[in-house]
Formats: C-alpha cells, structure tokens, sequence
C-alpha cells in the first residue's frame, strides 16, 4: 500500500511517498482503508522525534483519519466491515490503510463527509474535555481563546458558544480573527507577533483585559504558549481556569505568584490519556459532540486538502502557522 514515510527524524520537507506492507488487525483491532487524515500538532513533532512515542521508521504519520472498515481483528462485533467511521490512530493514517483499537472509532453520521469526519474527533474532542472536563465552563462565563482561527482554537471557539459562553477570540491576524467571529465569539482582537520583553509582554496584557472586561477571563484557553501564556493569564478572572493546551509559540514560564494573586487554577489538558484514561466519559463525549455536529452547532472549517504525495506540504501550512481551521490529506 502507499503511504507517506519519515525514514530519518526532520521537518516535512523530509518525508517521502512510498510502499509498505499493508498491516492487519489484532484482536480487538479493526483495519480501515483510510479517506482522509487530518493534519494536527503531534504530526510536526512526531517526524521530529519530538513526540512523547517515537514509533520504529519507517512510518507514516496521521494521528486522525476517516474511512471504511475493510478488515475486523478477533472479538470485534460492535463494528462490521463497511462501517463509516473516524478513528485515532496515534501514527500511520497519511497511508491507503491503517489499523487501531475498534475502542478509538466512531461511526459516522451517514450524511457526514469524509474530509469533515477527519477534521472533528481530535480537535473538538480536545476542546470539549477541556471545556466540559477540565474547566466545567457555565453558561454566560467569559471565555479567552488563544489561536482562535487554528484547529483546536477555533474548535473551542465554536464548542465555547455552543455551551452558552462570552467568547473572545485572539489571533495573528485580521483574517484569523474575522474566521473566529463567523464561528460564534462575540469579540475578537489581533495580537502581536512575539517573543516579548517585559514591556511587550505588559501592553499585550493590557490588550487582553481590554478584550475580556473588567471582571477579566473565567476560562483562558491557550493554545499558543509562549510569552502569551503569562500576559492572559494576568487578565483571568478570580477563581478562574487557565488551560494548558498547546506550545506552538514554545512551553512557558509562568510566575506562580499570578495563581495566588488570582485565585485561580492552572489545569493541564491531555486529552489522548484521558481517551485512553477514561473511555466511558470519552464515549459519552462523543456523542454529545456528534449531536451539536448534527444540530449544526459545530462544523469543521477545512480550509486546505491535499493530496497523499503532498502530505509534506499540509504538515508544513501547520508547522508554520499558516493553517486556518483543520489541513486534511485526501487519500484516493
């Protein structure tokens, strides 16, 4: 089967199309012939061995894919060959075929396509154990988000309305920010480039308090990192959530004194161990997720497809910040 393959750790100009034997399930597993992979975070990393796995090369990367089951392991039978299903898959989806724990699929609603179907599982799941789990956001709190017009960011942007919260979207860009107000927040503001020194990192505050309001930010959502984290973490609110999401902009160093100062907690989001960690709630998860997909309260924004042989390119629109919404890779 082909596949794209990181034969050497390196960025995504590395990667190349090639043939791999075609893996079978075990029991437990099912196989699936792959439609399309969304493109996520750990993809950047994992090519680089700067994931937490470092699987054996040469292998293909794609944590999220779509498909049909065309190959059922020992003891399957709450799926049948045929099913429509999303699946994560931790590595390996940018292939013709992949197999992963019958556990980590959900079928699909029958009108849902498939480029959308890999474009949903990871991010909103993210974002609504965040939201739901991590932070237990009200109706009517203030919620900051942090790469509002990215994959998980607009995900909580959308999932942060649908749950009845003030959403503020903060982003690089014009575009970004008008991507994120098409999708529910109710404010947005156009943040600088960093790094930040110490007055930088003061006006950018300053920035965020203007956003948020006065009484500043129930839940923060940072999916960015950097020298962001401390300067919205300085416009929480009392007793508010700061949830540690993602470090594109590099993990931070936050001065623990804003916590007492504040109230407030610091909560870390690691949505993969509690997939794993806490299927039952993960599951229920899922079909709440589903239902707002179906109420048209959620939708992915796939801004970008391409094809199996240009899967470098897609992880590269992502490691450079350049995506909008999800990057998907279609595979024919």
């Amino acid at each position: 089967m082909k596949a794209i393959l990181s034969t050497a750790p390196g960025g995504p100009e590395t990667l190349t199309i090639g043939d791999i034997e075609a893996p079978q399930p075990g029991p437990g597993e099912v196989r699936i012939r792959v439609q399309a992979c969304g493109v996520n975070y750990p993809d950047t990393l994992i090519i680089e061995d700067k994931y937490q796995f470092r699987p054996e090369r040469p292998f293909a990367p794609g944590g999220e894919v779509s498909g049909e089951i065309d190959a059922l392991g020992e003891g399957v039978d709450a799926l049948k060959l045929g099913d429509r299903v999303m699946a994560l898959v931790s590595w390996g989806g940018m292939a013709e075929q992949v197999v992963t724990a019958a556990t980590q699929c959900v079928v699909m609603p029958a009108d849902m396509p498939f480029d959308e179907a890999a474009a949903l599982i990871f991010t909103y799941g993210t974002s609504y154990h965040a939201l739901k789990q991590r932070a237990a956001i009200a109706a009517g709190e203030t919620l900051l988000v942090l790469g509002a017009a990215g994959g998980v960011g607009l995900s909580a942007v959308e999932l942060g309305r649908a749950m009845g919260a003030r959403v503020v979207a903060a982003a690089s860009s014009e575009s970004k920010v008008q991507l994120a107000k098409e999708r529910g927040a109710q404010v947005g503001l156009i943040y600088p480039r960093g790094p930040f020194d110490k007055a930088g990192t003061k006006a950018l505050s300053t920035q965020f308090k203007e956003a948020v309001g006065a009484d500043g930010a129930d839940v923060i959502y940072d999916a960015v990192g950097g020298d962001y984290a401390e300067a919205s973490l300085r416009a929480v609110a009392w007793k508010g959530r700061f949830l540690v999401v993602g470090f594109p902009a590099g993990i931070p160093s936050i001065p623990l004194n804003l916590a007492l100062l504040k109230g407030c907690q610091i909560v870390g989001v690691f949505w993969g161990a509690f997939t794993k960690r806490e299927q039952a709630e993960n599951a229920q998860n899922n079909k709440e997720l589903l239902e707002f997909y179906k109420q048209g309260k959620i939708r992915p924004h796939v801004s970008q497809r391409f094809s199996l042989s240009d899967a470098g390119q897609a992880i590269s629109e992502l490691a450079e910040r350049r995506a909008m919404g999800k990057v998907v890779v279609t595979i024919d």
